[in-house]
């Protein structure tokens, strides 16, 4: 038997009430549930995801090397252009581009309080550079 059953992303931040709406409009998420210092919100498919209130919360300067990525969330998509105009729209920014000259199948962004992730089209087929 299994001692651990099931898990959850934690990610710590100054207002998680704020970036807990950010995910789950982005995701399609409901709030799984909440007290002072932490939302807990869940996917249609099951993923789970928190935000944790850290009132000293810094965001990593991911791609750049001062404060390094420690962790990013990657989410899989159809459509790169309607997920960044989404993404856009609900506060979050771009970080990292593609080619310009045709489309990427991976872009990065930051939510609203700083934290990296990835969208992207299927399966990954580069290694990580840095």
């Amino acid at each position: 038997m299994a001692l651990v059953t099931t898990g959850v992303v934690v990610l710590d931040c100054a207002e998680p009430e704020k970036l807990a709406e950010f995910y789950k409009e982005l995701l399609g998420a409901d709030e799984a549930g909440a007290n002072a210092n932490r939302v807990e919100i869940r996917a249609a498919d099951g993923f789970r995801l928190a935000l944790r209130r850290d009132v000293n919360a810094t965001a990593p300067s991911w791609p750049r090397p001062e404060n390094s990525l420690q962790a990013h969330l990657e989410f899989v998509v159809d459509d790169l252009d309607a997920v960044e105009r989404r993404i856009v729209s609900l506060g979050g920014r771009p970080i990292e581009s593609g080619d310009p000259a045709g489309p990427a199948e991976e872009r990065g962004y930051a939510d609203p309080a700083g934290h990296s992730f990835v969208v992207r089209r299927g399966t990954p087929t580069a290694p990580k550079q840095g």
